[in-house]
């Protein structure tokens, strides 16, 4: 009769605990909290030896899920852009432009895991989680150009990214004035080449 009450009282425990999700299943939760953002940016570039090589700022905005803009706007000028179609990449001080087709590759960039496709975070990524809110993703194959993304997520806020790339170099990137209310839309994330850059189109 003892073990009986006994056996009883352990499944009602195990009832009683509450399930914790998987990583992966609480990030994907966490940016869903996300559905668009912009504000600044500051990003300092890491050596091997944890020497600061270079350091740049500028603005940000994300429409999740599939849109992003980022644009450097200090020390120099660049604007990479990802829309429904295309990676855009834009130097105004070299004048090139890149254009590369999204459905060419699984792989994505760090800015693509905040803005993208759950299937894909998923099936090339595993995701471990160090602290709340904070997520650590490490690809599956070597062809993601990064070894390992940290996410740090407070609510609809995106706090900080950690990036450590396939030379181990480590870029660490701040957000601030970060607006989450004021309403973005496809269109904001239109690019027209200007008709005195160089092209360079990696889809034809």
């Amino acid at each position: 009769m003892l073990n009986t009450v006994t056996a009883l009282l352990f499944s009602l425990l195990l009832l009683a605990t509450p399930l914790r999700a998987e990583p992966v299943d609480e990030l994907l939760a966490a940016l869903d909290n996300i559905s668009q953002l912009q504000g600044e940016f500051r990003q300092r570039q890491y050596s091997q030896g944890d020497v600061l090589e270079s350091e740049s700022s500028g603005r940000f905005r994300l429409l999740r899920p599939g849109y992003f803009a980022w644009e450097i706007t200090a020390p120099d000028s660049q604007l990479i852009i990802a829309n429904a179609e295309y990676l855009w990449h834009f130097d105004r001080d070299l004048e090139t432009v890149t254009r590369r087709p999204l459905a060419d590759s699984e792989a994505m960039t760090p800015l693509q895991v905040l803005g993208g496709n759950d299937a894909a975070l998923r099936r090339n990524y595993a995701v471990g989680q160090d602290a709340e809110g904070r997520f650590v993703l490490t690809p599956h194959t070597t062809d993601a150009g990064f070894r390992r993304l940290i996410l740090e997520l407070d609510g609809r806020l995106i706090r900080g990214m950690e990036v450590l790339d396939n030379l181990n170099q480590r870029v660490l990137i701040d957000f601030e004035a970060l607006d989450p209310d004021s309403p973005l839309t496809a269109a904001d994330f239109e690019f027209m080449p200007p008709p005195d850059a160089d092209l360079f189109y990696h889809d034809e």
